[in-house]
């Protein structure tokens, strides 16, 4: 039985007042639809089909190439939009009918949802909930069998139906061939022109087969965005969802509501967050580390016991017992070793630096590869740029590189070697030597006199 999942994504957003598909807007640091694409695939669902329309080139772009895509050209309501994917349906298997600007929904809810739906031999269920203030939902009604009777908008509603609390969440599960069936008997005979997805359970009821309702407790799952102060409040409830799981799962993180954690990061055990910090992508953290304040962390690996102080890390990784910041900053390809020191203003970018060695202070080590229990002073420049391409510089083990040195790439320091304070060096330093390249100082007495008297 295939599983498949339509995503209405074809809205313009209006109230968002953005030239940016509302669905492309982001919470936590994702487009809305690629969230819900990814609760649908990880509720097993065999293939996802996109219903575009504004900005369709700019979503089709965002998506994954394996997700189809159908193109809804003028927005004739939600019914409209799924006949837009009637080609893609089958004769047997389940249908959800989803939103992609609705990010809360859950992998879990999706699939309970599917379950329900196959136990009870239904062929359309809705997904609702109760709303203290349901003002803008449609209204369940149900029978005096506790099923569904109708959906009424809010807009047509009488005053006693108005009061009723369980909404709508306009999520469905159908059975393929009763919603193959009932899409082409769609009318738009009503005041805005438009074909409705709630007329299509009217279809299915009027043949003879069964709706049903599948109510869940958490409203915050139905929450769609359509303006920038439902986005930011949309935000906050993952944010703090996502930060929940990971106190749960043993981390301390000091202010969850001033504290960013992408959905795929992976935290370890007594590993403490401190505000202001943001951790995203394919992020792994080890344990007993210590993050922030204020450091951003993006598609790295940090091993146990590791300690980032206000820095900055992108797709890179460090070794246990680490420090880093701070002030730090390592570019794409660092590749730090344990019980290492990258100090405050160091930048580390496409280097490996090997096991205890230190960069305390004020450096850019960049293209080079760093052996075991090398220093590296205050003011050091790895020179990797020669105006058309980079260039490599080694420094092997136990190498010492003093203060405002340039090491010029391509170039090699060996083993044990010494550069001395204000070199630049542009030539091999051999092994368990002192390269010493600078101009001998000279002192001329008397040079002050000769000038002409500071005007006071």
């Amino acid at each position: 039985m295939k599983l498949r999942a339509i995503i209405l994504a074809a809205g313009e957003g209006k109230r968002m007042r953005s030239k940016l598909p509302k669905v492309l807007h982001q919470v936590n640091g994702q487009p809305m639809l690629e969230h819900v694409i990814e609760a649908a695939e990880a509720s097993r669902v065999d293939e996802c089909i996109v219903v575009v329309g504004h900005g369709a080139d700019a979503v089709k772009e965002s998506i994954p190439g394996h997700i189809k895509t159908v193109l809804q050209q003028q927005q004739l309501g939600t019914g409209h939009a799924v006949m837009m994917a009637y080609d893609h349906l089958d004769d047997d298997g389940l249908v959800m009918v989803l939103y992609g600007d609705g990010p809360l929904i859950s992998e879990a809810t999706l699939s309970d949802l599917m379950k329900y739906h196959l136990e009870e031999g239904l062929s359309a269920t809705v997904l609702t909930t109760e709303l203290e203030n349901p003002h803008g939902y449609g209204r369940i009604l149900r029978n005096e069998n506790n099923e569904l009777d109708r959906i009424v908008e809010e807009k047509d509603t009488t005053a006693e139906e108005r009061i009723v609390r369980e909404v709508n969440s306009g999520i469905y599960c159908f059975a393929a061939a009763s919603l193959k069936a009932a899409l082409p008997k769609l009318q738009n005979n009503n005041a805005q022109g438009e074909y409705y997805l709630t007329d299509v359970l009217t279809i299915i009821k009027e043949q003879g087969l069964r709706v049903g309702i599948y109510k869940i407790s958490d409203y915050e799952e139905i929450m769609a965005v359509n303006s920038r102060q439902q986005l930011a409040e949309v935000e906050a409830i993952m944010r703090l969802r996502i930060n929940r799981k990971h106190m749960d799962n043993g981390v301390t993180i000091i202010n969850p509501d001033h504290t960013y954690i992408g959905k795929n990061v992976i935290i370890g055990q007594d590993t403490i967050v401190y505000p202001g910090s943001s951790i995203k992508g394919k992020t792994t953290i080890g344990e007993a580390c210590m993050i922030g304040p204020n450091s951003n962390i993006e598609d790295s690996q940090l091993a146990d016991n590791v300690k980032i102080e206000s820095s900055t890390i992108t797709d890179s990784s460090v070794g246990e017992h680490t420090t880093i910041g701070p002030y730090a900053y390592l570019r794409p390809g660092s590749r730090i070793g344990r019980h290492v020191k990258i100090g405050d203003f160091v930048e580390v970018k496409n280097a490996s630096i090997g096991d205890y060695s230190k960069a305390s202070h004020l450096a850019y080590i960049g293209d080079a590869e760093v052996g075991r229990h090398v220093n590296i002073g205050c003011g050091v420049v790895f020179a990797n740029y020669d105006g058309s391409k980079k260039n490599k510089t080694v420094v092997e083990d136990y190498g010492f590189i003093g203060s405002n040195a340039n090491l010029v790439a391509p170039v090699i320091v060996r083993e044990r070697g010494y550069v001395a304070s204000g070199s630049t060096i542009t030539k091999e330093v051999p092994k368990g030597s002192l390269a010493i390249a600078r101009c001998r100082q000279e002192n001329k007495e008397g040079w002050v006199d000769t000038k002409e008297p500071v005007k006071k």
